[in-house]
Formats: C-alpha cells, sequence, structure tokens
C-alpha cells in the first residue's frame, strides 16, 4: 500500500476519533448545563458563534430560559473574570437604560468555567443615533440618583424605593479585561483610582513580565502630571460599560445592544479611550452622545489618557505590537488647558 494512502486512513480514523470525541463532550457538557440551570430540556443552535478574544461560546434552545447563550472558558481566572462579567451586566441591567444579555447563572461543566445568558438575536438595523444617545442615558443614570437623592433629603415622608445612588468610584467585584484583573476597590478620589488600579497596575504586570527599563523609566513622569489633565473637573461617578470598543455593541430589530462589559463607577470620559482607539462608532454616535453630555475643557487629552490603558492592556495581552503606542503616549508632556470644567459628564 502506497504511504500516501496509509496515512490517509490514519488520518480518517483519527479525524473520526476526535469527531466522536467532540460529540461525547457536547453531549457531557449539555447535560452539565441542563443540570446546573434546572432545564427540562436543551438543544444546540447553530454553530458559528464567538465568545470574543478568550473564550468559547454556544448557544441553545432550552425550556425554561429559552434561547440562551454560554460561554466557556478553561482558564484558572475563569471563575473570577465570568463573576465580574455576570456582576456587570446585571448592574447595566438594572439601570434599564440600554439592552444587555440578561445573566442567568456562573457555573461548572466538565473542565470549563461557564458563564449563561439570554441570547440575544442581534441582526437588527444600524442606528448611530439611538446608541448615541443610550450610552449617554447610561453614563447620566447615577448622576440622576444623585441628584434624586439630594431632592428626596428635603421633602418630608419621600419614598425610600428610588434606587440608591453610588458616590464613590469603583465596584463591589473584581472584573476583567481579557485575563487582566481590574482592580476596582472603592475609593473617593478618580485620579487616585484610574492612575492606580489602571495604569500603574498594568505597568506593573508588564515590567514584571518583560523588564522594559523604558517603561519604568517613563512612568514616574507621567504620574506627577496625571492630576493636571483632571484640574478643575467635578467627576462623577457614573456606570460604564468598560470594554466599548466596536466588537462589544450590536443592534436588534428595538435599538442597540451592548455586551461582554468589564463594568464600574468612574468618568465618563474612560469610556472613550477604547472606544475612539479602534473607530467603530461614526459622527452621528458621538454628535447624538455630546448632545446630552457636552465635551468639557481638556476632553481631548484625557481621552488620550485614557487609551493608554488599553494599549499598555494590549501589549500585555498581544505582545509587543502595541509598545511604540503606548509608549508615544507616555511621551506626551502635553496637559489640558482653559476655563474650568463645570463638570466631568
Amino acid at each position: 500500500m502506497w504511504p500516501f494512502a496509509t496515512m490517509r486512513i490514519n488520518l480518517g480514523a483519527f479525524l473520526r476519533a476526535a469527531l466522536s470525541s467532540r460529540a461525547l463532550h457536547s453531549k457531557e457538557v449539555m447535560e452539565a448545563i441542563k443540570v446546573e440551570l434546572d432545564l427540562g430540556s436543551i438543544k444546540e443552535l447553530r454553530s458559528g458563534f464567538s465568545g470574543g478574544c478568550i473564550n468559547r461560546a454556544k448557544a441553545y434552545k432550552t425550556d425554561k430560559y429559552g434561547d440562551i447563550f454560554v460561554k466557556f472558558n478553561d482558564n484558572e481566572k475563569a471563575q473570577e473574570m465570568f463573576n465580574g462579567e455576570f456582576a456587570s451586566l446585571q448592574a447595566l441591567l438594572d439601570t434599564n437604560t440600554i439592552r444587555v444579555p440578561k445573566p442567568i447563572k456562573v457555573f461548572s461543566a466538565n473542565s470549563d468555567c461557564c458563564l449563561a445568558m439570554e441570547f440575544i438575536d442581534m441582526r437588527g438595523p444600524s442606528d448611530s443615533e439611538k446608541l448615541g444617545t443610550t450610552i449617554a442615558k447610561l453614563h447620566l443614570h447615577n448622576k440622576s440618583l444623585m441628584e434624586a437623592s439630594k431632592n428626596k433629603e428635603s421633602t418630608i415622608g419621600s419614598s425610600d424605593k428610588q434606587p440608591k445612588p453610588i458616590e464613590k468610584f469603583g465596584f463591589d467585584i473584581l472584573t476583567y479585561s481579557g485575563y487582566c484583573p481590574l482592580i476596582n476597590e472603592w475609593s473617593d478620589n478618580w485620579v487616585e483610582f484610574y492612575s492606580q488600579n489602571r495604569l500603574k497596575k498594568v505597568i506593573d504586570i508588564i515590567v514584571e513580565k518583560t523588564g522594559d527599563r523604558e517603561l519604568l523609566t517613563l512612568w514616574p513622569n507621567l504620574e506627577r502630571k496625571i492630576p493636571e489633565y483632571f484640574k478643575n473637573c467635578d467627576i462623577y461617578p457614573c456606570l460604564l460599560h468598560g470594554d466599548l470598543w466596536s466588537g462589544n455593541y450590536s443592534f436588534t430589530k428595538d435599538g442597540p445592544v451592548i455586551f461582554d462589559p468589564a463594568s464600574f463607577y468612574g468618568h465618563s470620559e474612560y469610556e472613550f479611550g477604547i472606544l475612539t482607539m479602534f473607530g467603530g462608532f461614526d459622527n452621528a454616535f458621538h454628535t447624538a452622545y455630546h448632545k446630552m453630555i457636552p465635551q468639557t475643557s481638556g476632553f481631548t487629552q484625557r481621552v488620550l489618557l485614557y487609551q493608554l490603558f488599553h494599549h499598555l492592556n494590549h501589549w500585555n495581552h498581544f505582545g509587543a505590537g502595541y509598545k511604540p503606542g503606548a509608549l508615544d503616549l507616555m511621551r506626551r508632556e502635553r496637559c489640558p488647558v482653559g476655563p474650568p470644567c463645570k463638570t466631568g459628564f
């Protein structure tokens, strides 16, 4: 028998075994999902769904929840990652400002950690203006709660049913940007929160991993200058998506939907770091957003400062291709100038 014929037979046997193993694994996973979610029936929907850059994903039809979307990850950090995403989705959902998948449960199936959520059909017409308006409404939600709370204090016999505002920066739980943990310990000081819990954290990770001396040298100089970017700006905590690039939003027939969040309470302009870094948001989006939340003095320079975190985070995740962009931003010494900002929104 010719060698290539033997190889073809062996390859065929290997593929059949692999497919059989995959089918068995799929059945085991579905059975685990069925038990964890207390389902009467479950059936896999069409394949080809993406779980993002680091996760796998599948969709299923169920009797209890309708169609669901399940992310899978076997990394040692998966449990914390999915707990953070679950909490982020729930917080966004609770604002009732923009559509997000309703989270169902974080659980284990075989060797994977799983996050189950509502499946949303994202095949609606694009509407950038509505996306801009709804993101602005999200960013204004906590501010409106703060104002309502102040009014309530001066009103006798007011109701206690109004949700309580968040008056600090941070989040109740650790979240992740990829595999990078985001420290969300509550803080009264946004400048300190961003400097230490975002920039310094990822810089420490990169330096430990690569030993990059220029990064280590540039950081102290930039750290001293950061407060100047926020001089005279009143910044209020607002709930952020936290990773709002063009791959994390879409549209249903009823309007925009956002997903894959890494939420926390922070400065609204932080959202524009990743948003402007990769593009995918047209003029209609920006016009609609800033009609509700006007730009304030120094906006452009602060957005570059917020971009820096994402350049550093991508350097950490995807390699030195993002190093030049990160270091270039750190070498800039210009700080925003102009009249005092009336508000951070």
